[in-house]
């Protein structure tokens, strides 16, 4: 496995190519199924839920911004992280290398999309995602990410955005981190962590976002869960501040041993509205899951962050089973579902086939209108 931003295509056979294709797919699909599962609950406790939808809570989507298979700002922006990650394997041909300012500016386009009424059709930095109308809807965006980027400053690990959240709003955004299948588990780490402290700045706040790319990213490489959750816990270590994260991680790994899954026992983890609380629900959901269906549904049935925990638990079970494990039933309702279909399978082109898209010899502008490289974010204020 390359340890470099990405592989070149000789070193994907085609069999590796479809596999990762499809655990990109089923990653940020599933993500966004369990985002919408838990859109409409996502404020009610867990009685109310209950007296609600039955003794076994939601089993299907339920009504949320006035449709079933609505996703929220979880979903946006994790759609957001991507562009910005393809813009950085693209701006490579210039000799530039620096992954943080490309989602920043993707961030900040996510930003522009809460306040904007749609996209600007003719700017050369707006590429084909900030076209989409659809994504110019205001889903609860959290006031950590609208305040982190509300100018173009960009937070840094040495000088974070909101210093004092641990919200979960980085987390639910860091999935894309671990898709990055050809870097290294520790640097995958540090990216997330990077990017999380541009609205995040508290150390569970990045640290639970940079767990959880470890994670995923043990998923993309067709490894097990467990294996990505003990790694992330060794990498944890050596950073400052991880005790909270650390002990989240380790408490859910505890709470698979105490027997079968419940709610009352995915609600003694926490209830998700912070980092290290809902990177623990939901890897627990994960780590217990039967299949996709049982592990979503377990996910958002509880009096918490309803969709952040079920976009998480989502993500590791996608990236670990691929699309084909996906309900049909949910996929096929979900919002947007074309959009991301389209982000994932160009995710997965970029990072395996980049060399035939864009570079020296390539003469076809397509990809980098789709995906420019274009600096300025005068456009965006």
């Amino acid at each position: 496995m390359t340890t470099t931003a990405g592989a070149s295509t000789a070193l994907w056979s085609r069999a590796r190519q479809q596999d990762f294709r499809t655990r990109v797919r089923g990653c940020l699909l599933g993500g966004a199924i369990g985002d919408a599962l838990g859109a409409g609950i996502e404020f009610q406790s867990l009685a109310e839920i209950r007296a609600a939808h039955g003794p076994d809570g939601v089993r299907d989507y339920v009504s949320a911004y006035g449709r079933r298979g609505a996703v929220t700002d979880d979903t946006q922006m994790t759609l957001f992280t991507v562009d910005g990650l393809i813009r950085a394997h693209v701006r490579r041909d210039s000799g530039a290398w620096h992954p943080a300012a490309d989602v920043h500016r993707a961030h900040l386009r996510w930003a522009f999309t809460q306040r904007a009424r749609g996209p600007v059709e003719h700017h050369p930095e707006t590429g084909w995602l900030a076209r989409q109308e659809w994504l110019y809807a205001q889903r609860a965006p959290g006031n950590a990410c609208l305040s982190g980027l509300a100018d173009d400053r960009m937070g840094t690990l040495e000088a974070p955005r909101n210093p004092g959240s641990k919200g979960c709003g980085a987390v639910m955004r860091s999935a894309p981190f671990g898709l990055l299948a050809g870097l290294e588990p520790g640097y995958v780490l540090q990216l997330a962590a990077e990017c999380a402290v541009q609205t995040h700045g508290h150390p569970s706040g990045y640290l639970a976002a940079g767990a959880f790319a470890v994670v995923v990213h043990a998923a993309a490489r067709g490894e097990t869960l467990e294996t990505g959750v003990h790694r992330a816990l060794a990498l944890l270590a050596g950073w400052p501040g991880h005790e909270e994260t650390t002990e989240a991680l380790q408490g859910a790994l505890t709470a698979v041993r105490q027997g079968p899954p419940t709610a009352e026992r995915l609600e003694s983890l926490g209830q998700g509205w912070v980092a290290e609380e809902a990177l623990a629900m939901g890897v627990y959901c994960a780590l217990v899951a039967e299949d996709m269906a049982h592990g979503l549904l377990l996910a958002v049935n509880h009096g918490g962050d309803s969709d952040s925990t079920g976009s998480l638990c989502g993500n590791l079970l996608g990236a670990l089973h691929g699309e084909t494990a996906l309900p049909p039933l949910w996929t096929a309702g979900l919002e947007g579902r074309a959009t991301i279909l389209e982000l994932a399978d160009d995710f997965a082109m970029e990072l395996t086939q980049g060399a035939a898209l864009h570079g020296p010899g390539v003469s076809s502008g397509t990809w980098t209108d789709r995906y420019p490289g274009a600096l300025d974010t005068e456009w965006l204020r």
